[in-house]
């Protein structure tokens, strides 16, 4: 299958059957999101990867009793990182300096860069950021989800606060953002036979040749 068909196939799966993803599929998937582009490469974000059944009836209720949290096989939790600075930015060039066996100290030009980006940032301004970030890592899950036949709602219908609160999130130093459902679509949900919608080409794209 090929992305624009698995892109036709995939819709916001409301009810899904409880069947667990093959692990080899899962982490496939997770490979895309972590090979997902990043403004400057830097990723200052978290994704949760939640199967315990019982972590997922906990958020259930902060998630408004939608039936995808807990019908779901895994249920990934998008999370900007709350601050960060110049240490996040050090293990980051580190990660750079053992990846491509170079001396680190080769990179203090980038550091800069990247520092200067950081700095100028307020606190909000840098969650902002880091969500904006994170979300473009959601948009290459659903589309990976779907090239390996696989549902994934994207969820932002939850209660923010409640949900760090169950997850501890903020002595991690992060915020979340949006859930990701991954599982197997029921025959209960109806929406799976409606066509997809979405805006005709001449409304959403500008050709300015």
């Amino acid at each position: 299958m090929n992305l624009i068909d698995a892109l036709n196939w995939r819709y916001a799966t409301k009810r899904m059957t409880g069947a667990k993803v093959p692990d080899e599929t899962i982490h496939r998937i997770l490979d895309a999101a972590r090979l997902s582009a990043s403004s400057m490469g830097f990723q200052p974000y978290t994704i949760l990867v939640i199967s315990n059944e019982d972590v997922k009836k906990k958020l259930h209720p902060a998630s408004f009793n939608q039936p995808q949290v807990i019908e779901s096989s895994h249920l990934l939790v998008f999370c900007a990182w709350a601050d960060y600075g110049e240490k996040e930015v050090d293990e980051y060039m580190a990660n750079i300096a053992k990846t491509r066996n170079m001396d680190v100290a080769l990179l203090d030009g980038f550091k800069q860069a990247v520092m200067g980006a950081v700095n100028g940032k307020s606190p909000e301004e840098k969650f902002n950021w880091a969500a904006r970030q994170a979300y473009i890592a959601l948009g290459t899950t659903l589309a990976a989800a779907a090239l390996e036949q696989v549902d994934a709602n994207g969820m932002e219908g939850f209660n923010p606060a409640q949900v760090d609160e169950a997850l501890g999130l903020k002595e991690k130093n992060l915020r979340s953002l949006a859930y990701v459902a991954i599982g197997y679509r029921s025959a209960e949900d109806q929406l799976q036979f409606a066509a997809k919608v979405r805006r005709e080409k001449d409304k959403l794209f500008h050709f300015l040749n």
